[in-house]
């Protein structure tokens, strides 16, 4: 695996090294010694599927809060999306800063997000499926969002009048909370 950080601090892109032939590739798409040697959260608790039907469609901003932050591993299987990260930790460098990154079924990549960063994706094409590697089992009590359109974070989505649910539609703007930093 190749692992290229981003701008901001802690994040990866993670793009495979597929070992092709006539029957089509092999690639890892995790690797706990890898993961480490890079010091990335490893111990994964979970993994989860979303499936989006249309276009449009956008999850997030969506984080977990201390004592229990996670890290994520997101990558498309099917469609497109794209993904945005938020840097949410108070005493990082890039504190509130984002990055957009496509993942797409053709580009195989992935992206780690590390504990502490808000997370939101928008579908670019019908019947997109996302499926993310989690560093801790699901709690709803840890739960934290902020609306996908927060002018504190300046987020270009690429479609416009995306496709929510009520939770994503309703959440406030961000404010920071004593618990969201380390």
């Amino acid at each position: 695996m190749i692992f290229t950080p981003t701008d901001l601090i802690g994040a990866y892109i993670i793009d495979i090294e597929p070992r092709s032939d006539d029957r089509g590739f092999f690639a890892r798409s995790y690797c706990q010694h890898e993961f480490a040697a890079h010091g990335l959260l490893q111990p994964l608790a979970q993994c989860n599927i979303a499936h989006n039907k249309r276009a449009g469609t956008l999850r997030g901003m969506h984080w977990r809060a201390e004592p229990s932050p996670e890290a994520k591993v997101v990558r498309v299987f099917r469609g497109a999306i794209l993904d945005v990260i938020v840097d949410l930790n108070p005493s990082s460098p890039s504190y509130l800063q984002h990055i957009a990154i496509e993942l797409t079924e053709e580009n195989r990549r992935a992206l780690y997000v590390p504990p502490l960063f808000g997370h939101g994706f928008q579908t670019l094409v019908d019947n997109t499926d996302v499926f993310y590697q989690m560093s801790e089992y699901y709690d709803s009590s840890f739960d934290r969002g902020a609306r996908w359109n927060d002018p504190v974070f300046a987020i270009r989505w690429p479609i416009a009048n995306p496709i929510l649910n009520d939770r994503d539609r309703t959440y406030e703007d961000y404010v920071p909370e004593v618990n969201d930093h380390a």
